[in-house]
């Protein structure tokens, strides 16, 4: 035998060798076996609100107990976390934290759910899960915030435990994923579509970079899939660029290209945008589709008010999708 082991868990499938890594740099193969080396071991544990994921239609104005590990299996040229998320395992001071232990930090600080962020979750897989089910036997809730390169088997494992997820749909272009994203677009619209299907409260977030993925045509690509494969109620975040890690060549978004693409997301139909990571007039806030009425109100990452009632709007009283209690 060999002792050569593939990797499934995502569409990389990476063969390795004995004491070789996958892509993410945290998965190894070790006497034979697949191992995860940050297994209970985050570089980041805080208290957030929920606001921040950004999750803005799951339990707002609640708190939620945020953990990350090193490594993520893409390579994004402009990852705004690339500290943690582009290092090795070695390379990254980590916590010992057990998932139990992540459990009761989360029921101490009085958070309503746990958030699996900041890097990429997939990748610490195994301890998302088992963290994932104490949580929820716990009574509390499971947030993802992925780049969603993952492949169908795992996901439709996991999805059950989750129950919301903010998925970074970096471009509708394979190309846009395989030269600035190392990556392809494919699976990621797959777990945008399964997650949806599996029930999971879920949101989208597009990070905006001038000159690549910033075009009408673009943006109007992006939001036309969004409203025909996964609803007009799908909440949708743009996100501003600021020049980091290899792509500093140009400037942070403007907001005016920011706007533009919220009323191109409007156009489209969809009928929760956000303008999100840039300080603006009512980019944060929740508008009653049907009276117009500004129903939840932010502050950045604070609930100013809430006029949602039983789900719906106080006004007009109609259906405001998402899980608000």
């Amino acid at each position: 035998m060999s002792g050569r082991v593939q990797c499934l868990l995502c569409p990389h499938t990476c063969e390795l060798e004995e004491g070789q890594r996958g892509t993410c740099r945290v998965r190894m193969n070790l006497d034979g076996e697949l191992v995860s080396l940050v297994y209970g071991r985050p570089v980041a544990a805080h208290v957030d609100p929920v606001e921040k994921k950004p999750v803005y239609h799951y339990l707002p104005g609640t708190r939620t107990f945020s953990i990350a590990t090193a490594g993520c299996n893409l390579g994004c040229e402009f990852c705004q976390n690339w500290e943690i998320s582009q290092a090795a395992p070695e390379d990254v001071p980590p916590y010992r934290m057990e998932p139990e232990e992540v459990v009761s930090r989360a029921e101490e600080t009085g958070c309503s759910s746990v958030a699996y962020t900041y890097t990429e979750p997939i990748v610490f897989y195994e301890y998302v899960e088992d963290t994932a089910r104490l949580a929820r036997e716990a009574g509390m809730g499971n947030i993802m915030v992925t780049a969603g390169y993952i492949n169908e088997g795992p996901l439709r494992e996991l999805a059950p435990l989750i129950d919301a997820a903010n998925v970074d749909l970096k471009s509708i272009r394979d190309d846009y994923y395989r030269s600035v994203c190392h990556g392809t677009v494919g699976p990621v619209l797959n777990t945008l579509q399964v997650l949806r299907e599996m029930g999971v409260w879920l949101e989208a977030t597009n990070l905006v970079v001038p000159g690549l993925n910033d075009s009408e045509e673009d943006l109007e690509g992006l939001c036309s899939w969004i409203a025909e494969n996964l609803g007009r109620d799908v909440p949708l975040h743009f996100s501003r660029f600021f020049p980091t890690y290899r792509m500093t060549d140009r400037p942070p978004t403007p907001l005016e290209t920011l706007e533009r693409a919220g009323e191109i997301a409007s156009a489209a139909g969809l009928r929760y945008v956000y303008v999100g990571n840039v300080v603006t007039g009512s980019g944060d806030d929740t508008f009653c589709p049907e009276c117009g009425r500004a129903v939840v109100r932010r502050d950045r990452f604070r609930i100013v008010e809430n006029g949602i009632e039983d789900g719906r709007c106080a006004g007009c009283g109609r259906e405001i999708p998402g899980v608000w209690q």
